[in-house]
């Protein structure tokens, strides 16, 4: 009860250890406690310094909603908006990862990638060359991969071709080792952060595997965006990375491309916004509700899971109430069963109350969107479940930008062609055994 500021989740522990003294003991001894304890991120250092010239920061042309949204977004992470960026979607690894890998072989300096999966397989073979191509030119290699996300047999062939590479560095972010991290085995790095030289980034959600370029396998493929990014929120994306380097290895981090050059890449303004199990005040969630709450015109969330805590979805019953048109995209079927089965008793209440839910075709379809009234995107690792809001390290970056909306709409409107529209009769019909199933597994969550 000392440890749990979640009431359902308090109540859930005290239930098993009654029920099961022996083995609910255990089970929160192991998943139950957040032991991670990090120190305050350099991002939130800088937050505070910054924080005198927060209205300077800010888009001089957005409504005052905005202004006020942007005061509450401060004080729930106090990090500054940065001008001078720019932004460009790249879906799937077909477009993504000619991108990625030329631009890794042009690095002189450093280069930087955090993958929660970093598979071993013919494609993630291009990355490696690429390395060993940058290194000749004189870059230094950090990779980062975390220690459930990528497969035992998998991750340690991964490591082992990454040992092979001289002048690359690699760590793997809290391996289950019994016992001695087997209490963090919940706590997993879920960021997929890649910089070059300082001066170009990939961020969002899209892991390193062949998995993304088969998007025509229904079975084995995985539909995904990332974001090409330029300009100084780069920096802040850095810091990131170097908390989790250090928290990973032990080490004290040094950068080669700490400084960015004074050479605007846009004019976007942005902001990273990092969230893990030792933030105890919920940031993303936190940044979500508030966008779903100021909204006026339109919400779009796409999403591979969509399970989050009842405010967020009493947030947008609200919405549909003051008109705002409310557009969900989620695969029919996930890469996890009892996901699926846990979700659909929320479809009645949401659909009633005028939310779209459109559910997409195989292959699965892991890119995460969220726009707001076509001008406010948040984009990142970050799912719509209690596992990204709670558990596991995760980052988006929040953006100001009508051109950047609309083309993230478009995508979406792309995406709900070939999906199918979730009715109020279709949630009627489903068969009692399977709503009483699907109500047990919804009673699992939220957990932590």
């Amino acid at each position: 009860m000392l440890h749990k500021d979640d009431v359902k989740s308090s109540i859930g522990w005290i239930a098993l250890v009654f029920l099961s003294p022996f083995l609910g003991t255990i089970l929160y001894i192991f998943l139950g406690i957040n032991r991670v304890k990090r120190k305050g991120t350099r991002l939130r250092k800088k937050g505070i310094v910054y924080k005198k010239y927060l209205t300077e920061n800010v888009p001089k042309n957005l409504s005052e909603k905005y202004r006020q949204f942007i005061t509450f977004g401060y004080n729930v992470y106090p990090q500054n908006f940065i001008f001078g960026n720019s932004i460009e979607p790249l879906q799937n690894g077909i477009e993504a990862y000619p991108e990625m890998i030329k631009t890794i072989q042009t690095a002189k300096k450093e280069i930087l990638i955090s993958s929660y999966i970093f598979d071993c397989d013919s494609e993630t073979d291009k990355f490696l060359e690429a390395f060993k191509t940058a290194i000749k030119n004189g870059a230094t290699v950090k990779v980062l991969i975390d220690g459930i996300g990528t497969l035992k047999l998998f991750r340690r062939s991964i490591e082992k071709k990454l040992a092979l590479i001289k002048g690359l560095e690699y760590s793997i972010f809290l391996p289950p080792y019994i016992p001695v991290t087997i209490p963090f085995v919940n706590l997993r790095n879920h960021r997929k952060i890649m910089i070059i030289d300082g001066e170009t980034a990939f961020f969002g959600g899209m892991n390193l595997s062949k998995k993304n370029v088969l998007i025509d396998d229904h079975k084995n493929g995985i539909l995904d965006i990332t974001f090409k990014i330029k300009g100084h929120v780069i920096n802040q994306m850095s810091y990131v990375f170097e908390d989790d380097w250090e928290f990973a290895t032990g080490k004290k981090f040094q950068s080669l491309s700490k400084d960015l050059s004074d050479t605007e890449a846009g004019t976007i303004p942005a902001r990273i916004i990092p969230d893990g199990p030792d933030n105890k005040s919920g940031t993303i969630e936190r940044i979500a509700h508030g966008a779903i709450n100021v909204a006026t015109e339109k919400i779009l969330i796409v999403t591979p899971y969509f399970l989050p805590e009842n405010n967020i979805l009493a947030a947008l019953e609200m919405a549909t109430m003051r008109g705002v048109d409310v557009d969900i995209i989620i695969p029919d079927k996930s890469d996890y069963s009892f996901m699926d089965w846990a979700v659909e008793p929320n479809f009645m209440r949401l659909v009633k109350s005028g939310v779209k839910i459109y559910r997409t075709p195989p292959p699965l379809d892991h890119s995460k969107i969220f726009v707001v009234d076509s001008e406010w995107v948040f984009i990142g690792s970050a799912n719509w479940d209690v596992r990204s809001f709670k558990l596991n390290f995760e980052s988006n970056i929040e953006i100001f930008s009508k051109n950047l909306a609309k083309e993230l709409i478009a995508i979406a409107e792309l995406k709900k062609r070939k999906a199918k529209f979730t009715t109020v009769h279709e949630c009627k019909a489903l068969p009692l055994l399977k709503r009483i199933r699907n109500n047990m597994y919804r009673l699992l969550t939220p957990y932590g």
